[in-house]
Order: structure tokens, then C-alpha cells, then sequence
């Protein structure tokens, strides 16, 4: 049973430089995916609440484009310092548990990383710069420059709530653009924490716009949002299905879009591998947030006769660990971020032992949101577990021959944003990472890592395209010299 608490905190809108409600007041509950506990209430944007957002970034691009490389750097500076706080962290540690009934794990990868991104955007400053080169017209020269887009609308998940906001926003802004960003209606106090720490650092007034929204207005609102003639690039990090839907609207309007879409992310361990780390580092990777990560490991293709050790080791391991109330036993994986989602894990454990599979771990059960982990064998391509993003604590193992077979089993599949490569031979390593189609691979690492300092996140394929970096986010302009007295066709 829900349990209503009309005393839980209250976010609002950011418009303009100014926190405020909905222009109807309107509001809508978020609730804790463990307990059940009405945790918060968030203003819900009017379609007029949109436009005030828009138009205000489109007026405050006007100026923040010219402002100085080292007005903005200095910006985020001080947000990175202000991000780690004592204040900051207490306001982000309460509010992501809360939200998203986090396990204590989550908390320091939410503000450490993002402080990270802050301190490397500020520094890519000194990659906004063009290239000077001789033009086709002879005397003439030509230059390029590196020119800020306009008004951003970036939409952000609830699963890594801090950092995943702050890669919305942080590369757009820094690059001379204008931001409305949209929260997930599951972390609205956490992410309009990222508006607030920004507006604080010095952020001009309707640089940053932040907008949250009851689910049922959503898909009308973001049409709009996108339609608006103000808005010139849609960033996205969430699922495939919405990311269709977002990428089709764009289309109407020829409007570009970077999006992150998840991942099912492989490993592969070959028979030479360190067993024990191996095992421990997948493991890892599939639970570390109940699976609810863009780069949890959710495929493990094995050799066979490594397979003999990693397998029992993986069970074990496993067998170990226990979801439920990670806020009261920092011991437990936490629940799923909605019954639903839990739903959705079980069927599709349901539709793999129906088609054939082996459960090795696991009660294929749920309690509310809450999931066990699970190991599954004789998984195949084809099958919806082992083709679609499960986004629980759920491992599937299979087992291969040749190196080649491993390989064509890992990209049986959509691409991955990351994958894992176990081997002691680093020559062979090298040469089989080439072969694995996803954005980063790891060699004797966990899946859950990505160079973001390369360019804050992002690849191409079924699970996005584009990437969150300074190319995305600015035109390349040319500008071209010509050498004066030349003559033209028909006129002389």
C-alpha cells in the first residue's frame, strides 16, 4: 500500500533564474521504488512553463556566446568545488537515496565522477578553437571557427542522477550554448540539485533552465520543446524505445540529436585469463546498482575450458549477494527503480527458461520492485534476454570453443556502449578488443567504465549516436578572405 506524506519536500521549476511552481500549481508525487513512501513533490511545467524556459535561454545566448573562455571555465571550477562540500554531498546523499533507494556504492560514483566532468569541461575550453588555411581563391585565405548552436534541450535519466545531468548540460554550456534541461520524473530533487549548484557558481540567469513534469504530460510537452524553432540540438541518455520516439520527432524539424541509449554490455574471457579477478570484476559489473547502469555486464562469453573455474566462481559469488533495503543494510543491492521494470525483468527470465534456458541462480520471483540476482545459461541470440537490455541483476553466461566463435557471439547483438576483455596475453587481448563492437572496451577491467575525460560518454550504433563532446555542440564555421580586384563571369 502507497503511503501518502503531504509533508515531503517540494521542487520546482528554474526559469529564467528564478525557482518557482508551475504557472497552475500543478505538481506530482515521486516515490521511493523500495518503500513505496511518497518522498518528494515536483512542479509539474505548463506548455506555457516550457516557453518561458526556451525563451529564456534564447535570450540568454545572446550573451553568454560572447562571454569569455575563462568567464565560463572559472564557472565550473567553482562548481566542482562546490559539488564536494560537505553541503552539497549531504543534500546529494539524501536525495538520490530517497529518489532512487540507492546502495551507499552509488553515492560517492554520483558526486566524485561528476565533480570529474565539471573540472574537465572547464579545461576543454582550449578546444574551442579554429584553423586558418589557404583558400581555392588564389590571394585569399580561409578560417575556421568553433561557434556555440544556440538552445540545447537535454533530457536526463534518474539512474546516475548527478553526473548523468551534469553530462546534459556541462559540454553544451561550456561551449557557448544555452540549456533547458528536463529531469526524470523518478529524481527531480536530485537533478534540479545540478541547476541549483550551477546558478550558485555564477551561471547567468537562464543559462541553465531546469524543467520537471508529471510522466502523462511528457510526450506532449517534449514534442513541443522540440518543435520550438528557438531549440537547435536534443541531447537524450535513456532507453532505445523512447529514443526512437524522441529521434523521430527530431526528424520532423531536421534537428540533430546526441543520444546514449543503454547497452548490453559483453564480456569475454578467454582461457588464459586470471580466473578469480575475472569473476569478481563481472560480478561486480552486473550488480553494482541492482544492474541499472548503461554499462552493468549482462553477457559473459567464456572458453571452454575457462569456464570450468569461472563459472562456479560467478555462481558463488552471486549466490552471495541479496537485494532489498540498501538504505537500512548498506550489505543489500537495492530495488528496481519501478515495480514495472521489476516486472519486466522477471518475464523476460520467464521467456528465457520457456525457450530453453538454465537458471543457475536466482528464484525468478520479485517482491515489489525488488529483484535477486540471477545467473542464467543456455541463453541464446534471438532470445529477448540476450538481445535486449535487461536493466536488472540479471548474468548471462555462454560458453564457446575458439576465440572466433566468442567474437561473433559478442556482436550477435546490438551495439554495446562498453564491453570486458579477460586475457593474460595482452598481444592477443589488443587484437580481439579491435574485433568487439562497442564504444569502449576494457581489457582485465569491469564493464562499468568509460573514458569520458576522452569525451564525456557516447557512440554510435542501436545504443545511440553522436558523442557528448565540443564537436557536437558547436558549428564549424568557415570564413573565407577574398583577395581584392578579382573579376567575375558576366560582369567583369
Amino acid at each position: 500500500m502507497i503511503m501518502k506524506d503531504t509533508s515531503a519536500p517540494f521542487t520546482s521549476l528554474l526559469i529564467d533564474g528564478e525557482f518557482r511552481p508551475s504557472l497552475d500549481d500543478k505538481s506530482f508525487e515521486v516515490y521511493n521504488p523500495y518503500s513505496g513512501q511518497v518522498v518528494g513533490h515536483a512542479a509539474s511545467a505548463t506548455s506555457q512553463d516550457c516557453k518561458d524556459a526556451i525563451e529564456s535561454a534564447g535570450k540568454a545566448f545572446v550573451t553568454w556566446e560572447h562571454t569569455t573562455f575563462d568567464q565560463r571555465r572559472d564557472i565550473f571550477l567553482k562548481a566542482a568545488d562546490l559539488l564536494e562540500t560537505d553541503q552539497y554531498k549531504e543534500k546529494i546523499v539524501k536525495s538520490i537515496q530517497e529518489e532512487t533507494a540507492a546502495s551507499d556504492v552509488m553515492l560517492p560514483f554520483n558526486i566524485q565522477v561528476a565533480a570529474s566532468m565539471l573540472r574537465y569541461a572547464a579545461g576543454s575550453v582550449g578546444q574551442l578553437k579554429g584553423e586558418t588555411f589557404p583558400s581555392a581563391i588564389p590571394g585569399g585565405f580561409a578560417m575556421t571557427q568553433r561557434k556555440a548552436m544556440g538552445v540545447i534541450f537535454s533530457i536526463s535519466p534518474w539512474n546516475a542522477p548527478v553526473l548523468l545531468a551534469i553530462r546534459a548540460v556541462a559540454t553544451p554550456i561550456i561551449c557557448g550554448n544555452t540549456v533547458v534541461l528536463k529531469s526524470s520524473e523518478k529524481s527531480p530533487r536530485t537533478q534540479s540539485i545540478v541547476a541549483e549548484l550551477l546558478l550558485e557558481a555564477g551561471l547567468p540567469s537562464g543559462v541553465l533552465n531546469y524543467i520537471s513534469m508529471d510522466r502523462q504530460d511528457a510526450s506532449v510537452l517534449t514534442s513541443e520543446i522540440i518543435a520550438h524553432p528557438l531549440v537547435r540540438k536534443i541531447n537524450f541518455t535513456g532507453s532505445d524505445r523512447v529514443g526512437k520516439i524522441i529521434a523521430a520527432e527530431a526528424a520532423k524539424y531536421l534537428k540533430p540529436c546526441v543520444f546514449e541509449l543503454g547497452g548490453k554490455a559483453p564480456v569475454l574471457v578467454l582461457d588464459d585469463a586470471d580466473i578469480e579477478q575475472a569473476a569478481r570484476a563481472i560480478v561486480y559489473s552486473a550488480v553494482m546498482h541492482s544492474g541499472q547502469i548503461c554499462m552493468s555486464t549482462e553477457r559473459v562469453i567464456v572458453q571452454r575450458k575457462a569456464s570450468e573455474t569461472l563459472i562456479p566462481a560467478i555462481t558463488q559469488l552471486m549466490s552471495s549477494l541479496k537485494a532489498g533495503d540498501a538504505r537500512s543494510n548498506p550489505a543489500h543491492l537495492s530495488a528496481l527503480f519501478t515495480e514495472a521494470s521489476a516486472a519486466n525483468v522477471i518475464a523476460m527470465i520467464d521467456e528465457a527458461v520457456a525457450d530453453g534456458a538454465t537458471v543457475m541462480v536466482g528464484d525468478q520471483k520479485r517482491a515489489g520492485a525488488v529483484v535477486q540476482p540471477h545467473v542464467l545459461m543456455n541463453v541464446k541470440p534471438g532470445m529477448r534476454m540476450w538481445d535486449k537490455e535487461s536493466f536488472g541483476p540479471v548474468l548471462v553466461i555462454a560458453v564457446a570453443d575458439t576465440i572466433d566463435e566468442l567474437v561473433e557471439l559478442t556482436n550477435t547483438s546490438e551495439y554495446s556502449l562498453s564491453a570486458g576483455l579477460w586475457s593474460r596475453d595482452l598481444h592477443t587481448a589488443l587484437n580481439v578488443a579491435g574485433r568487439i563492437r562497442a564504444g569502449c572496451t576494457s581489457i582485465n577491467g569491469p564493464s562499468i567504465h568509460n573514458e569520458y575525460l576522452k569525451d564525456l560518454g557516447g557512440l554510435g550504433g542501436a545504443t545511440g549516436y553522436g558523442h557528448f563532446d565540443i564537436d557536437n555542440f558547436t558549428d564549424n564555421r568557415i570564413i573565407v578572405v577574398h583577395a581584392p580586384g578579382a573579376k567575375y563571369p558576366l560582369v567583369g
